[in-house]
C-alpha cells in the first residue's frame, strides 16, 4: 500500500494522498463508503487506478487498527 500512498506536508496539507496526485485517500474511502462503484470513481479521478483505491482502503483499515474513536453505546430497545 505504501508504494501508492504519500504524505507530504506541502501537498493537501499533509493528508495522505495517492502518490503523484492530489487525490486524498479520505476522498476515495468516502466515495467507496457512499456506495460509488469503482468505475465511477475512476471516471471522476482519471489518474486513479483500481489498485490505488485498494491501497486507500488498506491504508484506512490500518488506521482503524491503530486508533479507537469514541462511539456512543446505543441502549437496547426494551
Amino acid at each position: 500500500m505504501f508504494e501508492r500512498i504519500s504524505i507530504n506536508p506541502n501537498i493537501c496539507h499533509g493528508k495522505a494522498c495517492i502518490k503523484g496526485t492530489r487525490v486524498m485517500v479520505s476522498v476515495l474511502v468516502d466515495s467507496v463508503a457512499a456506495g460509488m462503484a469503482v468505475p465511477k470513481i475512476k471516471k471522476s479521478f482519471p489518474s486513479i487506478t483500481e489498485a490505488d483505491i485498494r491501497a486507500a482502503l488498506a491504508y484506512a483499515a490500518a488506521l482503524t487498527r491503530e486508533q479507537v474513536f469514541p462511539y456512543p453505546i446505543l441502549k437496547k430497545a426494551v
